[in-house]
């Protein structure tokens, strides 16, 4: 079991009403303690003076790219990169070609991001085909693009 001591690091988390410096011990990459002061002689040390220590981020407005414009960012990039910023989840938008406005899209972009194993990537659907404002993208997605966003 891994495990990763950060001492001294404000830990902020706002669902907690916490603001304080305190250390925090990971195990297994999942927080197992919090406390003014721990000691755990088998943990990897890090000093998070002048460091906040806080959940993941979501990035509600991203633009992956993949399908169709590869050359510019793939989900795999993308996802790679906001984890790199503290990121655990991205919302991308649906201007890809095609455009997000079907299942098929929709679960193509899912399985990059399965396979790429970075952040939680959420695909936004178009609401209307295309996204040329005519007509509505099909029904059915707009209720799976709600129930994956509760998920």
């Amino acid at each position: 079991m891994s495990r990763l001591l950060i001492k001294h690091a404000r830990v902020v988390d706002p669902s907690q009403r916490l603001d304080e410096g305190l250390d925090v011990l990971l195990a297994d990459g999942k927080i197992a303690r919090l406390a003014e002061r721990i000691e755990d002689r088998g943990a990897e040390v890090i000093d998070g003076t002048g460091l906040v220590a806080a959940p993941g981020f979501i990035d509600l407005h991203v633009h992956l790219r993949e399908p169709g414009f590869e050359y510019k960012e793939t989900v795999a990039s993308g996802a790679a990169a906001a984890l790199a910023g503290g990121f655990t989840a991205v919302c991308c938008m649906p201007n890809t070609q095609p455009v997000n406005d079907c299942a098929a899209v929709t679960e193509f972009v899912r399985a990059r991001a399965a396979e790429a194993g970075k952040a939680r990537v959420y695909p936004l659907g178009a609401v209307s085909k295309g996204q040329a404002g005519e007509e509505l993208a099909e029904l059915g997605q707009l209720s799976r693009w709600a129930e994956m966003a509760l998920a």
